[in-house]
Order: C-alpha cells, then structure tokens, then sequence
C-alpha cells in the first residue's frame, strides 16, 4: 500500500498538477491538506473517475483535510477531539479497508506564527490533542499512519538553512518539543526509519528563489504506529513536483507498507 500526504495549497486553483500527479503515480491512498475549499466544491469527479473514494473535511478559503483511497473508506472521523469551539478543518481519519485495515489520519497542523500571539498557543494547543489522541490510537494496536503537512522543522538538519527559521514557530523549541513528545508514545518518523539522510526536504517558499536556492525544510511527515512501522518498506519525496507549473509549495511524501 502506497500512502501519500501532500499540502496542495488550493487543490482547485493546482488542480491539473495535483491530476497529473495522480495519474502518473496511482498511489493507493492519498492525504491531501490546504484544500482551501468547503466539501461541496472540491473537485471529486477527475478523483473518482481515477478509482478513488473519496473524504473530505473543508472549510471556506483557508485549510481543509482530504483523503483518497482506491479502496472504501470507514470509521470517517472529521475534526480533531479535545476542543468543542476549534471548527478549523484541520484533522480528518479513515479506516483504510483491505487484507489489512490501515488507519490513516490526514493532519494540517496550525502554522503558529507569529510567536508570541494566540496563533502560537493554538498550534501549542493543537499538538497536545494531537497527542492525546494519538494515545487513543495506539492503544488499538493496529497499523496507523498520521500523515500530513506538520508545520514543524524537527531538527537543524531538517532545513537548508537553519538559522532563516530562528524566529519562526515552525522551529522553536516548543514546537519541536511537542513533535518529540508525540514520536516518544511509540510513533516512527517514517523517513527517517527507511532512509534519513540530510536534505531531504518537502517545501520550498514562493519567495525570495527559495526552490532555485534549494532553501527547503522537510515539514511534511509521516508517523507510523508499531504495527505500520514493521511493515514500512521504503519512503519516496517526489521533489520533481516542485518545479512543475502552478506547483504548490510543498511536494508529495510517499510511504510504502507490506499489507
């Protein structure tokens, strides 16, 4: 089973790269975030035509959660627990069906910035729920992927240049804190199991030629339960995606699993 996440920003304004994707890679399932569209607007026909079910948590111009899988979807979660008032369409869940069910979880983690205001706290805020469920999760012992666009730079390696981010929320020590606790309840970081060399980067800003000065972060990640992590078989950036026309600013991440 081939799982993808990939930050499309606007998937109706990038829709025929985000097409020429899917027809060039038919993965199995595919997480999408930043769909910048409400549910009845996304573009599901080009997808289902392809052979995708297809979930989707949208929201008006901002945000927005999707997944695509070939085989149906169950057990659709739509929001992330612990906060009543959060109406951000930042989290969406499936059972994926198969020979082996494999619950995948499609995350758009709040920016945070700028540090100091309650955007911060509410990404802060957003990363301890996360945690909280993903204990629920794992105390299902059963093959969990939490994929997605996690606005976070684990470490210096993860950025070409490291000291850009010195004052962003994506790099500051809570944010990476709160990414560390979540691994530390038995999550794999799937790239850095299957291959972990330095470099390895999945967004580049519009601004400033970051793409042409290579001035990446790897921000977009993969979590494996236990039970996925021993089935990971190999992990995939598709950074060619990048300097495609109308790219998005994030490239796709792929994951391999034996089921």
């Amino acid at each position: 089973m081939r799982i993808a996440t990939w930050n499309v920003n606007s998937v109706n304004a990038r829709l025929e790269t985000v097409r020429r994707w899917f027809e060039q890679e038919q993965p199995d399932v595919v997480c999408l975030q930043e769909l910048k569209c409400v549910d009845e607007k996304f573009p599901a026909e080009p997808f289902e035509r392809l052979g995708y079910n297809i979930a989707v948590h949208g929201q008006k111009t901002y945000n927005g959660v999707a997944i695509l899988s070939k085989t149906p979807l169950e057990d659709v979660r739509r929001g992330l627990p612990g906060d009543d008032a959060d109406d951000h369409a930042r989290y969406l869940e499936a059972l994926v069906s198969g020979p082996t069910p494999v619950r995948v979880a499609s995350i758009y983690l709040p920016n945070g910035n700028p540090i100091g205001t309650e955007k911060f706290s509410y990404k802060l805020n957003w990363l301890k729920r996360l945690n909280a469920h993903a204990r629920e999760l794992l105390a299902l012992e059963e093959p969990l992927a939490m994929v997605g666009d996690y606005n976070v730079i684990p470490e210096p390696r993860d950025a070409e240049y490291p000291a850009h981010w010195a004052k962003d929320a994506l790099f500051q020590t809570e944010s990476r804190e709160a990414f560390r606790a979540l691994k530390w309840l038995g999550l794999t970081d799937a790239y850095l199991q299957a291959d972990g060399a330095p470099g390895a980067y999945t967004f580049w800003d519009y601004q400033a030629g970051s793409w042409q000065r290579n001035d990446g972060i790897r921000i977009d990640h993969a979590l494996l339960s236990p039970q996925a992590a021993d089935r990971l078989r190999g992990v995939a950036i598709h950074r060619d995606v990048r300097s495609w026309d109308k790219p998005s600013d994030h490239v796709p991440l792929v994951v391999e699993l034996d089921v």
